[in-house]
């Protein structure tokens, strides 16, 4: 019974996003499925950064970096030209096991390069890795002290995909092949890839959020939330604290690459704009705005703020609006605008009187 009670959220959830599906292919309405689908690779970011902020109350202001790193090694793989080494024995082994695939761009230019399944897996090693050798020692650090440190990191990772010729400076790169599940698939006379990335998108959100959920009701997810009350308790009694932040810190880091990735196919180019520091802020301001420890509301925040900004809805006013949110939130509902045992008005804010 308790499975069921923790389960069925996910299984509503698959079922909306099916019926959400179908009722906006019915009304020729894809506009909406198109800001859908970005909004859900969005809230795999958060998903992986309420893990580590929620549960194991670490702050991180870099994971903009973690998601761009995922982004451009699919896009850098499958846009590099190696037509001119075709011939080495490397290549051809490759290119006979299905790694390496011939197309052509936009342009009409013969393209060989990664094909979409091994780029990905090298996005998800690549930042693994990357996120292990910042964590490691970062993650001894606390409070401030932490959150400037990945803020450092942050803002790295945006000065060297701006400066590098090669990851297309501040053009980003272009012209990435879209992510078939079903290659060769045809609507109505169009390549439904559109629709076969909802769908990639919303399972891989609803598998993170099992994921997540068996995370936090495991014997991981007890020691994750005794460290974040008091890690020096924690570690008393034998839990090692920096092994499950540092595990923690790397499996978030994965989240976000999965959804730069996805998405970087998706819209078929990616730029520095993804890699920024107010993106960080963004992520962490949601999970705020959620509920620290609250999965649910955390992705439901960031699939509502995150498919009205790309809406248009709040303009140039985007950040703004987002931070006068943030503001409210800390002010009147800490704990997050979904999970919130007591409202409190403003007159009750008011009211009250400084001690002394």
């Amino acid at each position: 019974m308790t499975q069921l009670r923790r389960y069925w959220p996910v299984a509503a959830s698959a079922l909306a996003v099916v019926v959400l599906q179908v009722v906006l292919s019915l009304a020729d309405a894809t506009y909406y499925m198109t800001q859908l689908t970005m909004s859900a690779y969005y809230g795999l970011v958060v998903i992986g950064l309420c893990l580590l902020m929620g549960y194991a109350g670490q702050a991180s202001l870099g994971h903009a970096g973690f998601f761009a790193i995922g982004g451009y090694t699919v896009a850098y793989m499958t846009t590099v030209n190696l037509l001119a080494y075709h011939d080495t024995g490397l290549i051809r082994s490759l290119h006979s096991l299905g790694l390496i695939v011939q197309w052509q761009n936009l342009y009409g230019e013969d393209i060989l390069s990664f094909s979409p399944w091994p780029a990905f897996v090298a996005a998800l090693v690549l930042t693994g890795v990357i996120a292990f050798l910042i964590g490691v020692p970062v993650i001894r650090l606390k409070g401030h002290y932490l959150a400037m440190a990945t803020l450092g990191f942050g803002l790295i990772v945006y000065r060297v995909v701006l400066g590098t010729k090669s990851l297309g400076q501040a053009d980003g790169l272009s012209n990435v092949p879209p992510f078939h599940l079903i290659p060769g698939l045809e609507v109505n006379g169009r390549s439904a890839f559109r629709i076969q990335n909802y769908y990639i998108v919303w399972a891989m959100v609803l598998v993170a959020m099992v994921l997540a959920i068996n995370l936090v009701n495991s014997r991981v997810g007890r020691a994750l939330r005794s460290i974040h009350q008091n890690e020096e308790a924690a570690h008393s009694l034998g839990v090692n604290t920096y092994r499950y932040k540092l595990a923690v810190f790397v499996l978030s880091a994965l989240f976000a690459a999965v959804g730069g990735a996805l998405m970087t196919h998706y819209n078929g180019s990616i730029g520095p704009s993804e890699a920024t520091v107010m993106k960080s802020v963004r992520y962490v301001a949601i999970v705020a705005i959620g509920g620290m420890a609250n999965l649910w509301g955390a992705l439901l925040m960031a699939i509502l703020l995150n498919f009205l900004s790309l809406r248009g809805v709040f303009g140039t006013f985007d950040d703004a609006v987002c931070g006068a949110i943030l503001i409210g939130i800390m002010l009147f509902a800490p704990q997050g605008l979904l999970r919130v045992p007591r409202w409190q008005t403003i007159s009750a804010l008011l009211s009250r009187r400084p001690h002394g």
